[in-house]
């Protein structure tokens, strides 16, 4: 019986790698980790996996991955004049560097 947890790795399109990181996230709490813990989150592709989020760092970055930890978030519900809507679903990527990496530099 097939597992239902298993996820089709060539779902969605082939993504390049700029394709996949979109943007840094930027927040007291991201810096924080960045400074203590060398972890450095992200905002990727909904259809990107742990492994090319790591390529796609490797490649974009010139560093060496320990790990990668995702997350799914939903969007915010918000008021548009009248109506309620619905901000968009994102993904976001908590990508820790090995000792021996250099840190990544966003300034």
């Amino acid at each position: 019986m097939p597992n239902p947890h298993h996820v089709n790795p060539n779902r969605g399109p082939k993504l390049e790698a700029y394709q996949i990181l979109l943007r840094p996230l930027v927040t007291e709490k991201g810096t924080h980790q960045s400074t203590h813990r060398r972890a450095y989150p992200f905002e990727v592709n909904q259809w990107a996996t742990k492994e090319q989020i790591k390529a796609a760092a490797e490649e974009l970055f010139g560093i060496h991955v320990k790990k990668i930890r995702t997350q799914n978030r939903l969007g915010k519900h918000r008021r548009f004049r009248f109506k309620m809507g619905k901000l968009s679903n994102w993904k976001k990527a908590i990508i820790t560097l090995h000792e021996d990496s250099a840190p990544i530099e966003f300034f």
